[in-house]
């Protein structure tokens, strides 16, 4: 079998590039080792976050992405669930408040609307709030939610309408190699030639990588979850905790702590779907493949999330859920064709901020393999070559 581009990864980026390159004319068969929306595209939140990303290139590519998530649905044809309530960021120490300060200072410079606020206006967004865990909070109206789930399924089967071949269950086994340059992929029921193939596979980039006789410097990170019976509205807006941006982006700031919680990077992440089931989380670890969820793990994300949200104490939990976030390095996805190995272009490592990015990094990856060239903001900052692979 021959066609234009091999797409490995059935995710929500994997779709969102077999969508757009599909729309460009492009001949895309995508492979799905399982089935779509398996691994973290299908454990997460569906937070589409603008104030958790660092304030500099990525909030710049996330403020693109929001704006292309106001149409996608209509494009699409489906409804995504998309919304923009805002999302609340609780600080619960002033060594937090200070370093929000300067985060929110820099969000501010490059477009973004947020704001510290204080405890009464949190409560006043967000009823039910332990007004004894926080000192107050930033805010940013921008920020919203869309159903990763419906919105992975919308990528692919618009693709499939418009010629896409999508396998599930269809591991590529071996990358097709001669002199360096990636000829195509063969797999347990075919071989399949192609220009371009694409590593999307998330968190198991890197044994794709393996075929090719690169190093790919991206880690999984596990999250463990839990989710709730549907309710009454119990979320009005989105949150998250300081924490979390600062174990993100500032992790130096909290190296000292040597708690539990802080072992397993635990922060508040807290969302309700529109059926009404609320998802809260989660954890930050380094586990290799294990999506099993801990006793330990769930007890610090149970803990925390009662700590700063009572109320949940009040809500039957149906189940809890993990998955691994693709981590690189210097928390920034690699996008582009690999030096040194022709024909292989890699776009993963988004973290936990795939489902932010996912329309943005479609059109990034369409344009560079069919223009050369994109007016997507602050493209070269995530060139896949700031990394020796090979």
């Amino acid at each position: 079998m021959t066609t234009d581009i091999i797409v490995i990864g059935g995710g929500i980026i994997g779709s969102a590039i077999t969508y757009n390159l599909t729309k460009r004319g492009k001949r895309v068969v995508q492979l799905e080792k399982e089935y779509l929306v398996n691994g973290a595209s299908g454990a997460c939140d569906q937070g589409i976050l603008l104030q958790s990303k660092a304030p500099n290139e990525h909030l710049k590519l996330a403020l693109y992405s929001m704006e292309l998530y106001k149409e996608l649905g209509r494009e699409l044809g489906r409804d995504l669930e998309f919304t923009q309530k805002g999302y609340l960021v609780l600080i619960e120490n002033e060594k937090e408040r200070e370093t929000m300060e300067g985060i929110v200072k820099k969000q501010n410079e490059l477009g973004l609307p947020s704001e510290l606020i204080s405890v009464e206006e949190a409560m006043r967004l967000q009823p039910g709030l332990n007004r004894d865990a926080i000192v107050g909070a930033a805010f940013c109206p921008w920020d919203g939610e869309v159903n990763p789930y419906m919105t992975t399924l919308a990528y692919a089967d618009r693709a499939a309408q418009m010629g896409a071949v999508i396998k599930h269950g269809c591991p590529v086994t071996e990358l097709i190699m001669e002199n360096d340059r990636v000829l195509g992929v063969k797999t347990p029921e075919d071989t399949i030639y192609a220009d371009t193939v694409i590593n999307a596979a998330g968190a198991w980039a890197p044994s794709i990588g393996e075929m090719a006789g690169l190093t790919i410097p991206i880690k999984p990170r596990r999250g463990q979850v839990f989710i709730t019976e549907a309710s009454p509205v119990f979320v009005h807006k989105g949150v998250i905790n300081a924490r979390y941006i600062v174990a993100k982006h500032h992790p130096e700031l909290l190296k000292n702590d040597t708690s539990m919680k802080a072992k397993l990077g635990v922060g508040i992440s807290l969302t309700q779907s529109h059926k009404g089931n609320v998802l809260f989380g989660a954890s930050r670890e380094f586990v290799g493949y294990d999506t099993s969820n801990t006793v330990i793990g769930l007890r610090e994300v149970l803990a925390n999330a009662v700590h700063l949200v009572p109320g949940l104490k009040k809500l039957n939990i149906i189940r809890t859920m993990a998955g691994l976030r693709p981590y690189p390095p210097d928390s920034k996805p690699l996008i582009g064709y690999v030096k040194g190995r022709e024909g292989f272009f890699m776009a993963a490592g988004h973290e936990g901020d795939g489902i932010s990015l996912a329309p943005a990094t479609g059109k990034l990856v369409a344009d560079l393999i069919v223009d050369g060239r994109t007016d997507v903001p602050a493209a070269q900052s995530f060139d896949v070559n700031r990394f020796e692979l090979a």
